[in-house]
């Protein structure tokens, strides 16, 4: 497959123009040159040296991320920012980059990967992002006691050996869930507003204890990392059945 072929395919599937007003990072291909032939994808949640040098090694020819190395366009390359280029460059290594639209597609997204953790029901977006959504909220199949809700994420997600944090301030009974992966505690409110037991996330912020607390909802804090990994997981799939060669470079951050 040609490499312009596997963008615009990922476009289309992603609704990336959709985001283009709306998102820091430069979704899409950020990196590549104008043709080149794919047969191996790698994919990983970071465009890191780390990432980047594996994928190189595992002889791919495309790297797709969820997290990139342009937000909001390069000042300087220098530093890191070159090294990470020069990488790209030197192994003809393309970026293929999907941020928000893949946190908020309702089939192959982030959240909806932690919705199908938690065998929710009725999921419907959520977390509103201007006219857009990047998460998901739904109802339990059965109903999950705080710490049991917890475990499950625990035993399911890329943690790096570090525990599911749990702000414990809700109902003794859990139903319904709100999903904002990554840094999502700023949806705090619309979970309370949607009538959420529990906001599941990533990574917490200081002012959330307490704003939980006097709410009554949950909030619990599964790792930026670990919740982000389902939406490239799912594209990778999507590869495998257009019938490329696939790899998926693990480098968890334990955060």
């Amino acid at each position: 497959m040609d490499l312009t072929t596997l963008v615009d395919r990922f476009d289309a599937e992603l609704r990336t123009a959709d985001f283009a007003d709306l998102d820091a990072s430069a979704n899409g291909l950020q990196v590549g040159p104008e043709e080149q032939t794919v047969e191996r994808v790698a994919f990983a949640v970071d465009a890191a040296r780390e990432t980047i040098d594996a994928a190189a090694d595992a002889g791919a020819d495309v790297l797709v991320t969820h997290h990139g190395l342009s937000w909001g366009g390069f000042e300087r390359v220098t530093g890191r920012t070159y090294d990470r280029l020069e990488s790209l460059i030197e192994h003809d290594l393309a970026l293929y980059v999907s941020h928000l639209p893949l946190d908020g597609h309702q089939e192959l997204g982030n959240a909806a990967g932690v919705a199908d953790v938690l065998d929710l029901e009725e999921c419907r977006p959520f977390g509103a992002y201007g006219p857009e959504y990047i998460g998901q909220r739904g109802r339990a199949a059965e109903s999950y006691a705080p710490e049991e809700l917890r475990g499950t994420l625990e035993s399911a997600l890329e943690t790096g050996g570090q525990p599911v944090q749990l702000l414990e301030f809700g109902p003794d009974e859990i139903e319904n869930v709100a999903i904002v992966t990554g840094s999502g505690v700023d949806w705090l409110e619309e979970a309370v507003d949607a009538g959420a037991d529990a906001l599941v996330t990533g990574e917490g912020k200081q002012q959330v204890y307490h704003e939980a607390k006097e709410a009554g909802v949950h909030v619990v804090l599964a790792g930026h990392y670990a919740t982000e990994t389902f939406g490239v997981r799912s594209l990778q799939e999507l590869v495998e059945e257009w019938g490329l060669e696939t790899t998926f470079l693990e480098a968890p951050t334990g955060l």
